[in-house]
């Protein structure tokens, strides 16, 4: 399987997915849910099911501890990752305004809608 510049964001939830499917206009992109946590069974599945090792990879997961952990075993499983943070006020993917959403996105060099950028 051969992806050239595809993308691919790792969230949490599905409501983080909806959350971010409302900005992005990228069809090229995919968003993979891990549904809160990653045993070795479910990391191997991930990284053969989407070829991870293969693709432009970005990690939006919420600013609270079951994010963090799925943060730092997603750094040493993908070094060449790119970490996306949403405000720390919000907390969670779902509950960032769509407008800082969007402006997290555009600093990752992702395609977003740019209504949400006013």
């Amino acid at each position: 399987m051969t992806h050239i510049r595809e993308k691919v964001i790792i969230v949490e939830g599905l409501t983080d997915k909806l959350q971010i499917k409302k900005v992005l206009t990228d069809t090229n992109t995919d968003i993979v849910c891990t549904h809160g946590t990653l045993g070795v069974e479910k990391m191997d599945d991930l990284l053969d099911e989407h070829d991870l090792d293969n693709r432009d990879v970005y990690v939006l997961v919420d600013e609270d501890d079951s994010g963090n952990h799925i943060r730092r075993q997603l750094a040493c499983e993908l070094p060449h990752a790119t970490h996306i943070h949403v405000d720390s006020e919000f907390r969670e993917v779902a509950a960032t305004p769509v407008r800082l959403l969007a402006e997290a996105l555009v600093s990752a060099d992702m395609a977003v809608d740019p209504i949400f950028l006013t």
